[in-house]
């Protein structure tokens, strides 16, 4: 274990290498074994490291300073950038948007605590050069402009954020808190990420911008007889984009096709608890739900405090009086020290079913799931690992949707910016319908971390299984390939960190080259992408 004295500070969701390399560590059993990783930005009162980005202690200075009680520290500056040769790709980059071209975040600030009340002021700026690229509505008909506002009119995920830069300054990962040994509250601006996953989360995590919302939760696993739990409840802000789903609103004719979004923002409210049995090491068992809707419809106790509405249609018939999106999920993690290694899993589901013999008999109704694991092979240096992991999105419908549709996740009929917030879906950064299969070999050493990645990526299955058939036996799924070169390299005060990942879309955004009904093979639209990151934190 890791000792030293602590001053509860919260290492934001995303932070580059240094997310990622605490997870690592646990899994060799060099921080505490019940911390989930599934209640995230983790407050570090819990691994008990004295300076969350120095955990080896080799910074040359530090801006750290303690005296009487009181704490001050220059949080590190960070810049981040990204680039997208053809066609936006990407996700879990919070305040960056979909988009072509260059774009970067800039984020710095700093963490003062005095007795209980701490704060920490980190804004983030983000330019995205924004050029045009081909998107959807070029090379499609009419009706398939008709069929994309059919499924897009009901989330708020525009295709292109305008037609020019984006220029935004945001609050970022800041927050005032209230600490009182294990348990905090206060108010915050920052990402959160709910869920064991690691590439996606189902419900929260930080794929999109933060969004101001109001937090009690633990900061360290509260011991009980029982075991161990963490958790956490919000009640939440979230926007609109304001943008349309693509900038072409009408028909060749001129039939307007978009549908404006209600110009209000969204209550949401949510909470994550999860429990640690006593007697069975490193498994942890959590449970999730969440609540979203227009703000003008909320109104009493129920409307804002949801969490006892029942889970079954049959028992809530009219409970609502407004029109309210509800999610959910429970999940699992075993952490294994002995053999380095971790498995875990989450389940969620989109729709409620009508009652309990409803969810025996077809469980996979409106299902989504996660699936992975971890290992890390000690090499002859004790200091350095070949890290292996593998995880499984699966975001589309069960066939179980040929005798009852369940809607796409984050969609919804009523509330429709649906699970968003500013144009970018707040939970699997794959979006409503995507499937992911991604599998990683790397070779890491304390913060060092040099590997490939592979990944499959399927866009919007559902929108595609509801609009669209084979024609001649060829497939018309959207379908990314990918394979990206990572590295993270840590050097006196400076991390770095960088991706380089060429991109082959095949059949992009569903068109087909030359169609022609006679032909027994008619080619796939395809693209090759270039995805490119490239990130350095400066650490005062």
């Amino acid at each position: 274990m890791l000792y030293a004295k602590t001053f509860a500070q919260s290492l934001p969701v995303g932070t580059p290498v240094l997310d990622d390399y605490y997870r690592r560590v646990q899994l060799q059993g060099k921080i505490d074994t019940n911390i989930s990783f599934a209640i995230r930005p983790l407050t570090f009162n819990a691994p008990q490291i004295s300076d969350i980005y120095d955990p080896e202690h080799d910074l040359p200075k530090t801006s750290t300073n303690a005296h009487n009680g009181l704490f001050f520290k220059i949080l590190p500056l960070s810049w981040q950038q990204e680039y997208n040769s053809d066609h936006p790709y990407g996700w879990n980059d919070e305040a960056m948007i979909p988009a072509k071209g260059y774009q970067t975040l800039v984020s710095a600030g700093f963490y003062f605590r005095a007795g209980h009340l701490s704060i920490q002021l980190r804004p983030e700026f983000v330019y995205a050069a924004n050029p045009g690229f081909t998107g959807f509505a070029t090379g499609h008909s009419d009706q398939d402009l008709k069929n994309y506002y059919a499924f897009y009119n009901y989330i708020d995920l525009p295709e292109r954020f305008g037609n020019g830069a984006y220029t935004k300054a945001f609050w970022g990962q800041s927050n005032i808190m209230l600490t009182f040994g294990s348990v905090a509250f206060g108010l915050s601006n920052e990402s959160i990420w709910w869920g064991p996953g690691i590439r996606n989360a189902l419900i929260l995590s930080d794929n999109a911008p933060g969004f101001k919302h109001a937090t009690f939760n633990t900061v360290k696993p509260l011991k009980t007889f029982l075991g161990r739990f963490e958790g956490q409840i919000i009640a939440a802000r979230l926007d609109g984009s304001g943008y349309s789903p693509l900038l072409t609103t009408t028909t060749s004719t001129g039939t307007n096709l978009y549908l404006p979004k209600e110009h209000d923002w969204r209550y949401y409210a949510g909470f994550n608890i999860n429990y640690h049995p006593e007697w069975i090491s490193g498994l942890t068992l959590g449970l999730i739900r969440s609540f979203n809707a227009y703000h003008s419809d909320v109104s009493g106790f129920s409307g804002y405090v949801p969490f006892f509405t029942r889970y079954t249609k049959l028992d809530n018939a009219g409970s609502d009086g407004f029109g309210r999106d509800q999610l959910t999920s429970f999940y699992a993690r075993w952490l294994f020290t002995k053999a380095n290694a971790e498995v875990y899993f989450e389940y969620g589901l989109n729709d409620n079913s009508y009652n309990l013999a409803d969810f025996i008999g077809s469980p996979e109704h409106s299902r989504a799931y996660i699936f992975g694991l971890r290992k890390m092979v000690p090499l002859s240096n004790k200091d350095a690992n070949i890290l292996v992991g593998a995880e499984i999105t699966q975001m589309s419908q069960s066939v179980d949707r040929a005798v009852r549709p369940a809607g796409s996740w984050y969609t919804h009929s009523q509330v429709r910016d649906g699970q968003t917030n500013l144009g970018q879906v707040i939970g699997a950064g794959v979006g409503p319908g995507g499937n992911l299969e991604s599998l990683e070999i790397s070779w890491v050493s304390g913060l060092k971390k040099l590997g490939l990645s592979f990944e499959r990526y399927e866009h919007s299955v559902d929108f595609y299984q509801r609009f669209y058939t084979d024609v001649n036996g060829n497939s018309g799924k959207w379908v990314d390939m990918s394979i990206a070169l990572n590295g993270e390299w840590n050097y006196k005060n400076f991390i770095f960190n960088a991706k380089l990942q060429p991109v082959k879309s095949f059949n992009y955004e569903w068109l087909l080259k030359d169609y022609n009904p006679s032909q027994y093979y008619i080619p796939n639209n395809d693209a090759f992408n270039f995805h490119g990151e490239l990130g350095i934190t400066y650490r005062f």
